[in-house]
């Protein structure tokens, strides 16, 4: 067989392997909903069974006729079945939420949302009913005039309410991570500290923080994203960006000072995080594609 013959048969061979390759790795990443109004910008665990896995999420979306808040339920390899929330008539809509964390050790019912301006919204999810109620809205501590917060987490560390948020950055300019103690009762955060941080990867116009959440040992996960318009390409990592712990009386933060991409993807703009323990759980990422719509990916769970 001429030397040619064979080179074309090997790179038909070789795109149809890369072409198969595709879809298959494609069909790990599962699409939520299609369309510019339903990018996931925050996503936090309602509950887990042994075959599915339920999420609140929001959405940055800004129009009167645009959805806020909704749920997904993800059942074994089925494509996430999505479900819209009607934000409550007595509340005016927010503006581009950006995060969503649920409140530890509650019934799986309490979550705050948290705008890009710093504005936070305490909700109860009942379940049953398929409604929400925002218990009380209040604002982060130390806002300063170009903050625009993407990401937002909760956690009990060392006997603590510990609230940690992130002032997206872009480009050359660092994210910020802020931190400090939540008085759950009061509704009020007191500002223990903060620190700048950039990404490796992407790079660019990267949003250098676009979630964060925090483990019950205090470890630290945040995603970065980047992307050249409404069409892609988009890019986005996930990485441990450092530790908050107790140092004397104080929460403090160690900040991971050689950043590695534990996960990396150059076809998605990855906005949400929630950590999710157990055989089926692992690092669940939820996608802003714009005109792409949203996706969901568990990063190192069953389906990978």
């Amino acid at each position: 067989m001429p030397r040619f013959l064979k080179l074309i048969i090997n790179i038909v061979i070789l795109g149809a392997f890369l072409l198969i390759s595709q879809q298959v790795w494609a069909q790990d990443w599962r699409p939520v909903r299609g369309g510019i109004p339903f990018g996931i910008s925050g996503m936090a665990l309602i509950e887990q069974q042994s075959n599915s896995l339920d999420f609140l999420i929001v959405h940055d979306n800004k129009q009167k006729n645009q959805g806020r808040i909704a749920i997904i339920k993800i059942k074994g390899k089925n494509q996430p079945e999505y479900l819209p929330l009607n934000w409550p008539n007595n509340i005016e809509l927010p503006i581009d939420l950006e995060a969503l964390t649920s409140v530890p050790e509650k019934t799986k019912s309490s979550f705050i949302a948290l705008s890009s301006s710093g504005k936070a919204y305490y909700i109860k999810l009942d379940s049953t009913n398929q409604t929400i109620s925002v218990i009380k809205e209040f604002n982060l501590p130390g806002i300063i005039q170009g903050n625009n917060f993407e990401a937002f987490g909760l956690q009990n560390i060392d006997g603590k309410l510990v609230a940690i948020w992130g002032h997206r950055g872009e480009g050359e300019q660092p994210a910020t991570i802020f931190w400090g103690i939540f008085d759950l009762a009061k509704y009020q955060i007191t500002l223990v500290g903060s620190a700048n941080l950039k990404v490796p990867f992407p790079s660019g116009n990267v949003r250098h923080i676009s979630d964060i959440k925090v483990d019950s040992v205090g470890i630290v996960y945040i995603t970065s994203a980047s992307d050249a318009g409404d069409d892609g390409p988009f890019q986005s990592g996930v990485y441990v960006a450092g530790y908050l712990g107790l140092r004397g009386d104080k929460i403090a933060w160690r900040q991971n000072s050689q950043l590695v991409p534990l996960y990396r993807s150059d076809y998605h703009k990855i906005e949400a995080m929630e950590l999710v323990p157990g055989t089926e759980g692992g690092v669940v990422v939820g996608t802003d594609d714009e005109n792409l719509g949203s996706y969901v990916y568990i990063v190192g769970g069953s389906s990978d």
